[in-house]
């Protein structure tokens, strides 16, 4: 992978990881809370649209790339602006690119966040979300209970540790100290997220950045892969058929867990089904000799 580092308005930066394929249709892949391009299931579908004969490229949400960011603040699962900032800047490259958007559990959230926002003028030819947290705060209370809270204590003490590093040498707007106090997801958005973005409260930050209360609004052809034994949600954040536009398909597995959907007859012959399933629905959107419909 090749990587490149853009500057954003704001004077900060985002780093992005090429695939080695230089022209072609182009990928973007976002991937989920404190991943990056190293990644299993990014690096998995970068090879997979290699094989496709499209360009591929992960995005780094500010501070995942391996170094801090320059700005207080981070990212969340509601921040649309730097893949909005990102998607013109390709265009204005190569205006006549056909692009798509893949986007994994919190990814997934900004993806089809951006398509509503965007409506009928997003300027890409599809988008996939996988593993999607529709309803955050449901996401919250689930990870607090049984096995879910594994995943809890790992992504709490990785949120930790970056915030740590990254605040080493100067003053943080937030109290570092507490940071081995918090225990939930609930408590970190509440001390953590919606003070660095703009929130009045972990609450707030829940309302205004699930996605499932935009995607009425999207135009642009979209699949959702969902497992209903994914550890990070319930039954009750899925959306409703009437939730959805025209444009929008679920797909709905039985097994899968968080972004994993691995199958195979034994363990030394995986089988990545996302890496299967991902590129035969964009490729009728993506090459012209595509069929209709996938």
């Amino acid at each position: 992978m090749r990587r490149e580092r853009v500057e954003l308005e704001d004077g900060d930066f985002l780093d992005l990881d090429w695939g080695p394929r230089q022209s072609g249709p182009l990928v973007i892949i976002l991937h989920g809370l404190q991943g990056s391009s190293a990644s299993p299931y990014a690096r998995g579908l970068l090879a997979a649209v290699q094989a496709a004969g499209w360009r591929g490229v992960v995005m780094h949400f500010r501070g995942c790339s391996g170094t801090p960011n320059r700005r207080d603040r981070t990212y969340h699962a509601g921040d649309i602006g730097d893949l909005n900032w990102l998607v013109n800047r390709l265009l204005a490259r190569q205006p006549d690119r056909r692009i798509a958007i893949v986007g994994y559990s919190l990814g997934g959230n900004v993806v089809l966040k951006w398509l509503a926002e965007r409506g009928a003028g997003a300027p890409v030819a599809a988008g996939v979300a996988v593993s999607v947290p529709f309803l955050l705060a449901e996401v919250a209370e689930r990870l607090q209970h049984g096995f879910s809270r594994v995943y809890q204590r790992y992504l709490l003490a990785s949120l930790r540790r970056d915030l740590r590093r990254k605040f080493r040498n100067g003053a943080a707007p937030i109290d570092l100290d507490r940071l081995a106090r918090i225990a939930t997801f609930r408590e970190f958005d509440e001390q953590v997220t919606a003070p660095l973005h703009g929130f009045s409260s972990a609450d707030d930050y829940y309302h205004r950045a699930s996605c499932r209360q935009y995607l009425r609004a999207i135009r642009t052809p979209v699949l959702i892969l969902q497992a209903r034994d994914d550890p990070f949600m319930s039954e009750r954040a899925l959306p409703a058929e009437n939730e959805l536009s025209p444009s929008v398909r679920i797909e709905l597995s039985e097994h899968g867990g968080h972004a994993g959907f691995v199958g195979g007859a034994a363990p030394w012959a995986a089988r990545y089904w996302l890496e299967e399933r991902i590129p035969a629905f964009l490729r009728a959107h993506l090459d012209s000799a595509g069929p209709a419909s996938v």
